[in-house]
C-alpha cells in the first residue's frame, strides 16, 4: 500500500481540523453535475453519476441535495459548463503532484493552482511532467467486514480485477481503468455498495518525508485543496507515523 497511507493520514489530520462541510459538498455537487451532464441523469444508467452519488452519500450529503443537483444538471441552461483539467508539478522535497479540477474558468483555476505551488515551495510543470511516475488505476474499497480476504480476492479476479490488497483496515481492489465499471458493478452485486469506487493515480515509487518536509508538503496540499475548483490531489510521498504524531502535537 505504498503511496496510499499518506492520504489516510491527511484525511485524519484534516478531520481533526474540522474541514468545512460546505466546501466538500460543493466539490461533490460539481462532480454530480458534470457526471449528469455528460451522460444520462439516471444513476442506474450512468456509471460515473452512480459513483458520484455514492461518494456523496458516504459524505452524508442529504438525498434531496443529491437529487436537486441531478435535476439542475439535466435542466436546459440551468447549470454551469464545467470542464475537466489536470495540472502537474513538483512540491517541496521534489515530490510529484497531480491536481485534478472541474472548472468553468480555466484562467482562474490555473492562476489559483500556480499561486498555491509558488507560495508553498513548489513549481507548476507542463502536462505529463510527473504523471509518468504514477499508474492510472481503478480502485474499489470495501471495509474488512465485507468479506474475508480469500472471498474478496476470488470475487475480484472473477470480475476482472488485477489485484486485491487486504488488511485489517479493509480491502482495496485494483483494476485497469477500462475494467473499472465492470469490476465495481460485479463486486457491488455480491458485497453491496463499496466505501469508495473511483479512478485513482497510484505512485509507482514514494519519497519518505521528515518533519520539516512533511509540514511544507501538507501546507501545499491544503492550499491546493482549499480551491473550490480542485477535486483531487495526488502525490508520491509517505509520512511515517512518528512524524505525523509530531505534526499533530
Amino acid at each position: 500500500m505504498a503511496g496510499h497511507s499518506q492520504f489516510k493520514n491527511i484525511m485524519h489530520r484534516k478531520g481533526a481540523q474540522d474541514i468545512r462541510r460546505a466546501r466538500q459538498f460543493a466539490k461533490l455537487i460539481r462532480e454530480i453535475t458534470v457526471s449528469a451532464k455528460q451522460g444520462l441523469p439516471d444513476p442506474a444508467a450512468n456509471p460515473r453519476l452512480r459513483a458520484a452519488c455514492a461518494a456523496a452519500r458516504q459524505s452524508n450529503m442529504p438525498r434531496d441535495t443529491i437529487e436537486r443537483a441531478i435535476k439542475k444538471a439535466a435542466g436546459v441552461g440551468g447549470s454551469e459548463d464545467y470542464v475537466e483539467v489536470r495540472y502537474e508539478g513538483y512540491g517541496p522535497a521534489g515530490i510529484a503532484i497531480i491536481v485534478e479540477a472541474l472548472t468553468d474558468n480555466r484562467n482562474r483555476t490555473a492562476s489559483d493552482v500556480r499561486t498555491a505551488f509558488s507560495k508553498h515551495g513548489g513549481s507548476l510543470g507542463e502536462s505529463n511532467s510527473v504523471s509518468f511516475m504514477f499508474d492510472r488505476i481503478g480502485l474499489v474499497r470495501y471495509p474488512a467486514a465485507a468479506a474475508s480476504a480469500d472471498a474478496m480476492l476470488e470475487a475480484a479476479i472473477e470480475a476482472g480485477a488485477d489485484d486485491v490488497l487486504s488488511s485489517p483496515d479493509g480491502h482495496e481492489v485494483i483494476c485497469a481503468i477500462d475494467e473499472f465499471f465492470a469490476v465495481r458493478d460485479a463486486l457491488e452485486q455480491r458485497f453491496g455498495e463499496p466505501e469508495t469506487a473511483k479512478l485513482d493515480w497510484r505512485p509507482t515509487t514514494t519519497t519518505t518525508l521528515d518533519e520539516d518536509a512533511a509540514r511544507a508538503v501538507l501546507k501545499l496540499i491544503d492550499a491546493l485543496d482549499d480551491s473550490d475548483d480542485v477535486q483531487n490531489v495526488y502525490a508520491n510521498f509517505e509520512i511515517p507515523e512518528a512524524v505525523m504524531q509530531a505534526l499533530d502535537a
